[in-house]
């Protein structure tokens, strides 16, 4: 119980000290500091003054949707680097854990064996 108290320790510390950039709920990951995505414009073809605003809008929105999802790529990122390494440094910790076991079984082993 001791040993699972202080990997739960390591482990929420580990956690507060990594930069958690999305959230995830109802299997589904948004980004959490890039804004609303841009909506996609609407193109007017019905004159070439309304086709011109549309060409503006269209350009305006690619550079809005481009910054977005250069966030969304790096909050990803960094949340997969989280997981990655959160889930290493678990498999790391009971990796120790197994061979702690396995050598303290060992010298009781050999301890009852002297008997």
């Amino acid at each position: 119980m001791k040993s699972w108290c202080c990997i739960l320790g390591v482990v929420l510390m580990a956690l507060e000290n990594t930069a958690i950039a999305g959230s995830l709920a109802n299997n589904a990951w948004q980004p959490t500091g890039c804004g609303s995505k841009p909506s996609v414009p609407v193109v007017d073809g019905s004159s070439v003054e309304a086709f011109n605003k549309s060409v503006v809008a269209i350009n305006n929105w690619q550079q809005q949707a481009k910054a977005y999802f250069e966030c969304l790529i790096k909050e990803a990122n960094t949340d997969n680097n989280t997981i990655a390494e959160s889930a290493n440094h678990e498999q790391a910790v009971f990796q120790q854990d197994v061979e702690k076991t396995r050598i303290a079984a060992e010298s009781a082993k050999n301890k009852l064996d002297k008997h």
